[in-house]
């Protein structure tokens, strides 16, 4: 799966003696790459993550969005993640991310040799939730957007999250017309324009979340759309990804009440000197307008999609009587 000529670049930059085992964890979306885990012998660290990203071009996209928009997007969305763990990722355990062995660049590839998190206490992998697990990850964003509260973005997305729309025009140009769309721009703007700032995972599905057994710890992977934004976009996709259409409903209060409850703890913590009530009303008004603008995307990419529901319609509705 990896070249002599790599393998032997790894089991360098870890001082390993042997590569025991390799076994693929999934491919990466539209053929740019895999992402690896190496069993390793001769070194302190039994096995490690290798995300190996090829830069050439693939036409290979699922669904068919298989355009120079979107492979420049992927190009820029991995030279986003690698700056991300050489500059800003730590061993956080409040917002715990895998640990960054070394990073090899090469003119057509990337590899990322990165903590095995299985190995580190977090082996389970969820596609739904209860409404008291979300909590826990809700308290990782907490702790997330809280750290990186007013931080200054140091060659990460200057707009974090995967759909958003100056990144995605293919998609807005098929969307059907309709209101949502003819308030785009506006909406983008809106949720572009505010006072308090911090860094959004930019893509933090429930697939995206490793759990301890006890389900009691959890850690984040996958930052190729790293970068700023308000907290309530990370909010609105996380939820909308792991509970029902009834459960985003009528959990709605008490899981923004339990987030924002945490963020002020994350805020003190960090010792940002801001005014958290002026924050939370703001971070408040804008919730909706996330879910709008991620139903905006989907809208356009797959407008079948199981994630258009009666709720993420009540958010548009009430994003457009705001813009209105």
């Amino acid at each position: 799966m990896l070249t002599d000529l790599y393998q032997e670049k790894i089991l360098a930059v870890l001082g390993a003696t042997k590569i025991q085992k390799t076994d693929l964890i999934q491919e990466l979306w539209s053929g740019y790459g895999k992402i690896l885990r190496l069993q390793l012998e001769g070194t302190t660290v039994p096995s490690v993550i290798v995300k190996y990203i090829d830069l050439s071009f693939q036409n290979n996209h699922p669904r068919g969005w298989s355009t120079s928009t979107s492979h420049d997007r992927k190009l820029r969305s991995y030279e986003i993640e690698t700056n991300w763990y050489n500059t800003y990722a730590d061993k956080n355990d409040k917002a715990r991310v895998p640990l960054c062995y070394a990073l090899i660049k090469e003119d057509d590839y990337r590899i990322l040799i990165l903590e095995d998190l299985d190995s580190a206490g977090f082996p389970l992998r969820k596609s739904r939730l209860t409404v008291k697990e979300s909590k826990l990850v809700l308290k990782w964003l907490a702790n997330f957007h809280g750290k990186y509260l007013g931080r200054l973005l140091n060659n990460l997305w200057e707009v974090g999250t995967y759909w958003h729309l100056a990144t995605r025009p293919d998609e807005f140009k098929i969307m059907a017309e309709s209101e949502l769309k003819q308030n785009a721009r506006k909406l983008d703007e809106m949720l572009n324009n505010y006072t308090y700032k911090t860094i959004v995972h930019g893509d933090a599905k429930v697939a995206n979340f490793c759990f301890s057994e006890s389900m009691d710890k959890v850690a984040a992977v996958d930052f190729q759309y790293v970068g700023g934004g308000c907290g309530m976009k990370d909010v609105a996709y996380f939820l909308g990804s792991c509970l029902s259409e009834g459960e985003c409903e009528n959990y709605e209060e008490e899981l923004l009440n339990f987030y924002f409850s945490e963020l002020k703890q994350s805020v003190e913590s960090n010792k940002h000197v801001i005014d958290f009530t002026a924050l939370e009303k703001e971070w408040r008004f804008l919730y909706p307008l996330a879910w709008a603008d991620f139903t905006r995307f989907l809208l356009g990419w797959m407008p079948t999609h199981q994630k258009i529901n009666s709720y993420s319609r009540k958010m548009v509705e009430q994003t457009l009587n705001i813009l209105e």
